[in-house]
């Protein structure tokens, strides 16, 4: 498996912007197709955005299309979501994660909060 940790989370206002970042360590994150995920209070985990391990391809929920993009640093072994117009619904603890087959996500960083105030 692969260690992830996420970093980036913090408060801000509604139409604010944050970077995550998940660094990767223990593999090359080049063999992984990687993901975010959020989690927020009373709720269910729910699936953000996915981006191939090449980064060609990438997927988001729609509820954040348009606002947030995924990207990837293979070089660096680190992913990113960068959120721009942040909404009062996006605050959640926000998860990465690491698949080797493309479909089942088996490793999970910690997490790190994201919290947007109106």
């Amino acid at each position: 498996q692969v260690q992830l940790v996420e970093s980036g989370g913090g408060l801000v206002q509604a139409g604010g912007s944050l970077r995550l970042s998940c660094a990767a360590s223990g593999r090359t994150l080049s063999n992984f197709a990687m993901g975010w995920f959020r989690q927020a209070p009373g709720k269910e985990r729910e699936f953000v955005a996915a981006i191939s391990w090449s980064g060609v391809d990438t997927y988001y929920r729609d509820s954040v299309k348009g606002r947030f993009t995924i990207s990837r640093d293979n070089t660096r072994n680190t992913m990113y979501l960068q959120m721009n117009t942040l909404k009062p619904e996006d605050t959640a603890v926000y998860y990465c994660a690491a698949s080797d087959d493309g479909s089942d996500f088996k490793s999970w960083g910690q997490g790190t909060q994201v919290t947007v105030s109106s």
